[in-house]
């Protein structure tokens, strides 16, 4: 802030004031998450109760992935060509409903032919979370960066041996029985020591 900058009478500049009907970065974004959901939810559900209806013409079936490539496409260009913040919203939900359509159909698509592989509902849960971690990133960023950072030794011991025990899970569910068994304890040993450390550390 420079020190010309007016404020405002709560002494915020001016500057960093929202306008009104102007939407935020994470807003938008948060807003393209929830219909990319509602989307794959509404796609799925549909696909279910109505697995026969189809749309076919000329003999070429139009999966709904091309709904949503189109939608994707002209959201997308409109939000970079016209920015109108009266339409931003408009253009995240088009885009958000558009990726969903196309999320529904991952497993279609990498298989070229199984709708109902299990690569969809892994490909959507893992779009789901780092967006939704993108989002926290954007709109807590200072927040985060102070719970990650200001976190102390000994807790982040006890982190990584929780995240370890987690891990043993690997190759105990493939027949690794030696090695899961070692990872386990081994991630046992380093939270017991955290508690220790942080124990001894208060005395």
């Amino acid at each position: 802030m420079s020190p010309s900058e007016p404020l405002t009478s709560s002494g915020v500049p001016v500057s960093s004031v929202q306008s009104p009907g102007q939407s935020t970065h994470h807003g938008l974004a948060f807003l393209a998450l929830a219909a990319f959901v509602l989307s794959f939810l509404l796609a799925r559900a549909f696909t279910t109760i109505a697995p026969d209806t189809v749309v076919v013409t000329g003999g070429v079936h139009f999966h709904h992935f091309w709904y949503g490539l189109l939608m994707v496409a002209v959201s997308g260009w409109l939000g970079i060509s016209r920015t109108d913040p009266r339409l931003t919203r408009a253009y995240s939900v088009v885009f958000g409903f558009g990726g969903g359509l196309i999320g529904d159909e991952t497993g279609l698509l990498l298989t070229l032919g199984n709708y109902h592989s299990g690569l969809t509902y892994f490909a959507v849960v893992l779009i789901v979370a780092v967006a939704g971690l993108l989002i926290l990133l954007g709109g807590y960023r200072k927040q985060l960066e102070y719970d990650v950072f200001s976190t102390p030794n000994w807790e982040r011991a006890a982190y990584l041996g929780i995240a370890t025990i987690g891990a043993s899970a690997l190759p105990l569910a493939v027949g690794f029985v030696l090695p899961g068994i070692t990872v386990l304890v081994l991630g046992a040993l380093v939270v017991i020591g955290a508690v220790l450390w942080h124990n001894r550390r208060r005395v």
